[in-house]
């Protein structure tokens, strides 16, 4: 079997040679302001404050600026869902939500693991420490997830301070 290397574009019909000059060319400017915001379908969203919602609509407003406060200060959140709205990794908040999402607890889209009050949500934040640092079964993590991990716990950190801060404040 011999294999023709002679190919002629002359032996190509007119429509496709017309349509490859319509090919969308690569641009590399667009590439980088899309690889800057990967979610720009709603490059203004707040996910700090979108994470919160997901997992504490009933929670008071001190929670929410506790949580808020702790996000901007660590640079992270309890859900693990970074500034561009991308999963990081799974986080232990993000583990008792879908827990209760298996459990059939709650709305699907909006369930509440830190309650509603200020001592539920120290709770559950101390769970979700706890859990953090106490793994059930080791898994072995990449270091971009164990650096991922190492933020989420800055965040419990943080978070669980100022909630004791305004627990302390409103006792």
């Amino acid at each position: 079997m011999q294999i023709n290397s002679e190919y002629s574009m002359s032996n190509v019909s007119y429509d496709i040679r017309h349509k490859q000059d319509n090919v969308p060319q690569f641009n590399p400017e667009q590439a980088v302001q899309e690889s800057k915001n990967v979610n720009r379908y709603m490059p203004e969203a707040d996910f700090d404050e979108k994470a919160f919602d997901m997992i504490a609509p009933n929670a008071p407003q001190n929670v929410k600026d506790a949580w808020m406060e702790a996000s901007k200060e660590v640079n992270a959140n309890g859900l693990g869902i970074k500034g561009n709205g991308m999963l990081s990794h799974i986080s232990q908040m993000m583990v008792q939500r879908l827990n209760k999402q298996l459990r059939g607890e709650g709305d699907v889209d909006s369930l509440d693991i830190l309650g509603n009050t200020t001592e539920s949500a120290i709770q559950a934040t101390k769970q979700a420490l706890y859990n953090l640092d106490h793994p059930v079964v080791y898994i072995p993590k990449s270091i971009e997830v164990q650096q991922a991990c190492m933020k989420e716990r800055e965040f419990y950190v943080a978070f669980l301070e100022k909630l004791e801060s305004y627990n302390l404040f409103q006792g």
